[in-house]
């Protein structure tokens, strides 16, 4: 009778704890929980940031459309005449359909409330494989899921501080012809926003990938050096693909990153017969 009284939750942290063998099922269950937290947590994050939205939207997301962005006086400051960018750029956002502000809203205090919630992403998915691994795969990992939290938002950060500002800059100072004016849609900017900084914060775990596939023996450190020139040329695909800006110095500005980022992948990543040959001695 007490068995039959017991929670599905409360047999599922027994047999995690090594009471039991977890079925399929129990594993299912056990991944729901986690989703259901992690969207509870995204909710409430999400109504701190739409509260205070309207107090940020000019100051953080909208602050690359004008010439005060802090990069951009940066830049001019440090380039000493050769490196100067123009004094007049002021980009006046501009809204077509009448519900946009409000969707605007609501997407942009979803998507900052998940980069905020981005940690406690990374915890759920931890105590979900954590069960799985053996103590020596566990010491290993746990610094690992930490260092690619931190990875995450220097891409982000720099996405916002080089990669977006830059790429836009160029597309809106872009000049095809004198009879056509530029008018910034809002979507169309807040889309390009999203998107970019997101991107970089993603590709920013590429080490942590590269770590993660050596452990489960699908990517070995010779094969990442071996092929490190076609690397290179789909780097700078993908930077392009990233900066559809088309310009040299914005691609560099996404390729250098992504470049450092896979010599770091190879100094984490571990030939396989160098491990068997430590667990041998």
């Amino acid at each position: 009778m007490e068995l039959e009284d017991k929670s599905k939750a409360e047999q599922i942290e027994e047999e995690e704890a090594g009471e039991g063998t977890m079925s399929f099922w129990d594993h299912l269950e056990v991944l729901r929980w986690a989703l259901f937290r992690s969207a509870c947590v995204l909710a409430v994050i999400m109504v701190g940031t739409f509260i205070a939205m309207p107090h940020i939207f000019d100051s953080f997301i909208l602050a690359p459309t004008s010439n005060n962005f802090f990069i951009y006086r940066w830049i001019n400051s440090i380039g000493g005449g050769i490196v100067k960018l123009s004094q007049d750029f002021d980009v006046q956002i501009i809204n077509i359909n009448v519900a946009s502000q409000f969707m605007t809203h609501i997407s942009t205090s979803i998507s900052l409330a998940a980069v905020i919630a981005f940690p406690y992403f990374i915890w759920e998915v931890w105590k979900f494989i954590e069960p799985a691994l053996f103590e020596d795969e566990i010491k290993h990992l746990r610094p690992a899921f930490l260092g690619g939290t931190v990875m995450f938002y220097i891409g982000c950060a720099i996405g916002y501080t080089l990669v977006f500002p830059f790429t836009f800059r160029f597309l809106v100072e872009y000049d095809l012809s004198p009879h056509i004016t530029n008018q910034i849609n809002l979507q169309s900017y807040i889309d390009n926003f999203t998107m970019l900084i997101l991107v970089m914060g993603i590709v920013f775990e590429m080490p942590l990938l590269a770590w993660l596939l050596s452990l489960l023996g699908i990517l070995q450190k010779s094969f990442l050096r071996k092929y490190k020139r076609h690397a290179v040329v789909v780097l700078l695909i993908s930077a392009a693909i990233i900066t559809p800006s088309g310009d040299p110095f914005t691609l560099m500005l996404v390729f250098v990153p992504l470049y450092v980022l896979y010599e770091l992948s190879i100094l984490v990543v571990r030939d396989k017969k160098k491990n068997e040959d430590k667990d041998a001695d």
